[in-house]
């Protein structure tokens, strides 16, 4: 299956938004995604608040062989490292809370 990662368009009319997302070439352009990637709100002032991405998962599907569309491309050099660190900042929040939370505490008995 060739697989690519393209914008799929949501929203109403004359205010669309749209969804990153991998899917299948054959599928039309509104068609059933694989996985959703990110989202890209044109009508947003402030470009990066109009743009979500999930890098390590857009890093997957491009090493598995999925071809990005120009405008997806353009999005990604723009702002996956600025998604990156956005990222790794909140994986490593989970880890700190995931050890507190194994962190033995003591009870009172």
């Amino acid at each position: 299956m060739a697989v690519r990662i393209r914008m799929k368009q949501m929203g109403r009319t004359h205010r669309h938004y749209y969804r990153i997302v991998a899917i299948d070439h054959r599928q039309p352009r509104d068609g059933k995604a694989i996985e959703e990637l990110g989202t890209y709100d044109p009508h947003v002032k402030e470009p990066e608040k109009g743009i979500t991405l999930l890098p390590s998962r857009i890093k997957y599907w491009k090493s598995v062989g999925a071809i990005a569309s120009e405008h997806c491309e353009a999005i990604f050099k723009k702002h996956m490292k600025r998604c990156e660190a956005l990222e790794s900042q909140v994986a490593a929040k989970a880890a700190e809370d995931a050890a507190k939370a194994a962190a033995p505490t003591d009870q009172l008995q």
